[in-house]
């Protein structure tokens, strides 16, 4: 299962559709700079990973600039709309926001507007080159892959209920297999019009004027009012140490933070005297996962309407009181009961010649997200506004004009200034935790980061539809283990040995002398380049 490893001293890109990483090194090739190349991927995924990210969705980039030589950070996340109030919901005899349908698509789609802003901030190739590749795509199509099969397959109901989603995943009544050529003609009309009318056809055009009437046809909350207010956020990047190097992350609404607590927790203990495939070393980092979701199931929210204490979360003294609460000898399972997450996400890096890096990451949040397409867009809009709160207490409480609780996490390490690797996954709950793995593989094991991204994987939390957290780990020789784990109090089931639930993660890692190294995940799709 183990991929080949790419290496170079030029450029590199990673990302979790083979066809996508081309695209970014055609891009770069061209005379692109790793923004447009990170744009031009985006967009592609947005056509050949329908299942996992789409124009409906939300985008977070998280970037090295080697002219300033500094990092910074753009969160393309969308807001609730101005009627999406809790009893907006409970006049139409809910009880809940829904995880489908128009009504589980409250926040505007914010990643068409974060296209623009790296594009024209950061880019130098017009809007229209970067935009060609996806359009080519969807007008010509391209080969169902395994891992867009399989989802498919698992959605097909969902497929099958929307009339406009059958009308591009079936065929003469049937669902379309693996191998078979996907087109989606309205898709590429949608991204024909963006292409020759840019980000304001999206927010303030011809494009919005249609999704918000498909939508208020449909009894859907977003207005045209909402799509006009709509903007990405330049902001800081939130960081700690470990060992030496710097850790970057986005600031909440990203669940990003969560990953950071962690790292600080695992830099006062030996993790590298802990076998990698031990229970003691599965114990330990769940307990620390545990820990930092306690943290980040309390706070985390939109800080414009919340106060989240960062500075004492993010604080290694806090990490010593928190470590000191772990029960690690004599071992034994701590209490916690995470929130159920969707997992369905896409990750993607690029560095090119210059030094400029970009991680950066996307979803529509659950499988196909909403699985509602407004009119005849071709567009699935996402249903991460679901994962609002109508709980008037709740931290994540829904509320016009904010931005929910977010799993999207790009991640960046920093050595001596300089990026020195770039990561990310698939996966709600995961993301933090397949970091935690990837940054100890590295920075711990010395592994290399496609052995670091191979390592099997643990997922500790709760997905819908279960009453309790599970620790899932891929199997791979590891019955023993689980059985000591099981007794310390740890419910665990063991996965396949490359499980789909461990999520699809890609990297970059810069050595030395330049050495670029980039992996695709062999659980994936996924393909890196470099030269």
């Amino acid at each position: 299962m183990n991929n080949l490893m790419p290496t170079g001293f030029h450029a590199m890109v990673a990302s979790p559709h083979y066809l996508a990483t081309q695209i970014g090194s055609r891009i770069l090739q061209q005379g692109g700079n790793a923004y447009d190349a990170a744009v031009a991927i985006s967009a592609a995924l947005a056509v050949v990973y329908p299942h996992m990210t789409g124009l409906g969705g939300d985008a977070f980039f998280l970037m090295y600039d080697a002219r300033s030589k500094k990092v910074e950070a753009l969160n393309g996340s969308g807001r609730a709309a101005g009627q999406a109030t809790p009893e907006a919901f409970r006049k139409r005899g809910l009880q809940a926001i829904p995880h489908r349908g128009v009504l589980s698509a409250i926040t505007v789609p914010g990643m068409v507007d974060a296209w623009w802003e790296v594009s024209s901030k950061r880019g130098r190739l017009p809007w229209e080159q970067l935009l060609s590749p996806a359009l080519q795509f969807a007008e010509n199509g391209f080969p169902i892959s395994r891992d867009l099969a399989v989802w498919m397959v698992r959605d097909e109901p969902l497929l099958r209920r929307s009339v406009s989603m059958a009308r591009t995943f079936l065929h003469q009544g049937r669902l379309k297999r693996q191998g078979e050529r996907l087109t989606q003609p309205e898709l590429a009309a949608t991204l024909r019009i963006l292409q020759t009318d840019g980000r304001d056809a999206f927010y303030n055009g011809r494009l919005m004027h249609s999704i918000t009437t498909s939508m208020a046809h449909d009894g859907g909350l977003l207005t045209e009012d909402d799509f006009r207010a709509h903007r990405s956020d330049w902001v800081e990047p939130i960081s700690t140490t470990y060992r030496g190097n710097v850790i970057y992350q986005l600031p909440p609404n990203s669940q990003g933070f969560s990953a950071l607590m962690m790292m600080n927790m695992l830099e006062r203990l030996n993790v590298s005297k802990l076998e990698r495939h031990s229970a003691e070393f599965y114990h330990c980092m769940t307990e620390v996962v545990k820990k930092a979701f306690a943290d980040r199931d309390c706070y985390l929210s939109d800080p414009a309407f919340v106060s989240i204490p960062l500075e004492r979360l993010l604080s290694k003294a806090y990490a010593s009181h928190l470590l000191n609460c772990i029960k690690l000898q004599p071992p034994h399972a701590g209490q916690h009961c995470s929130s159920a997450s969707g997992q369905d996400t896409a990750y993607a890096a690029v560095r090119d010649e210059e030094g400029n890096a970009v991680s950066f990451i996307q979803s529509l949040y659950f499988d196909f997200g909403s699985a509602y397409m407004p009119g005849t867009s071709g567009m699935i809009l996402q249903n991460r506004g679901s994962y609002f709160s109508m709980d008037s207490y709740h931290p994540n409480r829904l509320e016009p004009g904010k931005r929910t609780f977010h799993t999207l996490m790009p991640g960046m390490i920093t050595r001596e200034g300089k990026p020195f690797l770039l990561m990310g996954t698939q996966g709600g709950e995961g993301q933090p935790q397949t970091q935690l793995s990837i940054m100890t593989g590295v920075l711990d094991y010395g592994c290399s980061i496609q052995e670091a991204i191979a390592l099997p994987r643990w997922v500790y939390g709760r997905t819908w539809g279960e009453d309790s957290d599970k620790l899932r780990i891929e199997n791979r020789g590891l019955d023993t283990e689980a059985q000591r784990l099981k007794l310390w109090g740890h419910d665990v089931e063991l996965l396949p040995s490359w499980s789909g639930v461990a999520g699809q993660a890609q990297g970059i890692m810069i050595g030395e002398q330049g050495l670029l190294s980039g992996a695709a995940d062999p659980r994936g799709d996924g393909m890196a380049i470099g030269w």
